[in-house]
């Protein structure tokens, strides 16, 4: 099996995925990579199915993940159901719902199916694991990493170092899709200072779209595959 397929760098870099930044105590990290062996089968099985090659792919830029997508399955805007019905790889257990996966595989579905789309794009988020917030006594809920100012700060370095790690394996620099506008404000100043990209577009946020515009959902999905085909 080649070192060189963009497969394996991903799954190189998810082995040795960590991150050890104190945060402040009412914030944590969920690392399913550490804690579940199925979350590292599971990535790796993903990865080799889509990735085995070296194309270069488009970038799409998330925020971080949500604790019943890509916090159990490993795997960027995929949750257990969607891990199983459109990529046919299965996640033992119980299935899990997130709702930005909904729109995403539906998207997916209007690009032409997973091995269309993944041929072509690669996604990830600017922070690369699960966020959670303690609200109340036993009651952790999601997070973004621009929740909380102190959050953002802390998490930036690691952040910065993530993506560098991710362009260094040939990925297409001429222009990256940011998802969210909090997001997108985020990765433009990274961008300004780091010249990651030539060019970024913003696109809505799956999770916003599921929750405000469900009606109109296919015609977002339409609308996100005519740009990523460049159309």
């Amino acid at each position: 099996m080649s070192k060189d397929t963009l497969a394996e760098k991903i799954i190189s870099y998810h082995q040795q995925l960590s991150c050890d930044v104190a945060l402040p105590e009412e914030f944590a990290i969920l690392d399913p990579f550490r804690e579940n062996p199925e979350t590292r089968q599971v990535m790796q099985q993903f990865y080799r199915k889509f990735y085995n090659d070296s194309y270069p792919r488009k970038f799409i830029i998330g925020i971080n993940p949500g604790r019943f997508g890509a916090g159990i399955t490993g795997i960027p805007f995929t949750d257990t159901k969607h891990l199983k019905s459109h990529c046919d790889i299965d996640f033992s257990g119980k299935d899990s719902h997130e709702p930005s996966a909904v729109f995403v595989y539906k998207m997916i579905e209007a690009y032409g199916g997973a091995a269309a789309f993944y041929r072509d794009i690669y996604i990830h988020s600017v922070f690369p694991l699960a966020l959670i917030r303690q609200k109340a006594e036993n009651r952790w809920v999601n997070c973004n990493y621009y929740d909380d100012k102190r959050l953002q700060t802390l998490l930036k370095p690691f952040m910065v170092t993530h993506l560098q790690e991710q362009l260094q394996w040939g990925l297409n620099r001429d222009v990256a899709f940011v998802l969210g506008k909090k997001n997108a404000g985020f990765v433009a100043a990274l961008n300004d200072e780091y010249g990651f990209f030539d060019r970024l577009e913003v696109l809505e946020h799956p999770r916003y779209i599921q929750q405000y515009k469900s009606k109109e959902a296919g015609a977002y999905a339409q609308k996100f595959v005519d740009l990523l085909k460049g159309i």
